[in-house]
């Protein structure tokens, strides 16, 4: 199958033009609170909460990894309708893989997540990311490292791209070395970094 080359080709160092520039990556503080959906989400899916064993550097893309990444975006997006949580489940903050098919922006981001770790992406790459909309509102994005810079798979939109050129102010993402902790984004705003409900 595909999916399997795809982490011997990192190895290879053979870097996608698409990443060529390079970009700084996410600045990342302290560990802070978990949001509570997802901590509801580790409780029914502890395996995919758990700390990382080996070495958690970012991961060097290929050409290969780099269009598996696209592809699996753009197949997400377009195979998921956006749907909130009051309409699937009667009630707020609910984190799931969209089984029947729908769900909202943090289903989005963890059957994206589901699906590169799959293709060989590392779980110590691919780290959902809470964000602050331009209109305030809270959103998840997927957060792909990489030794290029971090960029972000978004419900939003099928264009991925370096976590700076977003339109989103950043709160916390999953650390690196542990599925189930958080850290904070130190992007230099006064904003609260708060628990999603």
């Amino acid at each position: 199958m595909v999916f399997g080359a795809i982490a011997a080709m990192f190895s290879a160092g053979l870097l996608a033009p698409a990443l060529s520039a390079g970009m700084p990556a996410m600045p990342i503080g302290g560990i802070t609170s978990q949001p509570i959906g997802h901590f509801e989400f580790c409780q029914q899916h502890r395996r995919d909460c758990e700390p990382h064993s080996g070495p958690t550097g970012p991961a060097r893309l290929t050409s290969f990894g780099w269009q598996s990444v696209e592809a699996i975006n753009l197949a997400v997006n377009a195979g998921i309708e956006p749907m909130t949580d009051e309409e699937l489940y009667g009630r707020e903050e609910v984190w799931a893989y969209p089984k029947s098919g729908a769900g909202d922006c943090e289903d989005f981001v963890l059957e994206k997540r589901r699906r590169l770790m799959k293709a060989g992406f590392s779980a110590s790459d691919l780290l959902i990311t809470v964000v602050r909309k331009p209109n305030g509102e809270g959103h998840a994005v997927l957060t792909l490292r990489s030794s290029k810079g971090d960029f972000v798979l978004d419900n939003l939109s099928d264009e991925i791209l370096p976590w700076a050129e977003t339109p989103y102010t950043f709160l916390k993402r999953q650390a690196s070395f542990d599925a189930g902790r958080w850290v904070k984004v130190e992007t230099g705003t006064d904003l609260p970094v708060a628990s999603l409900r």
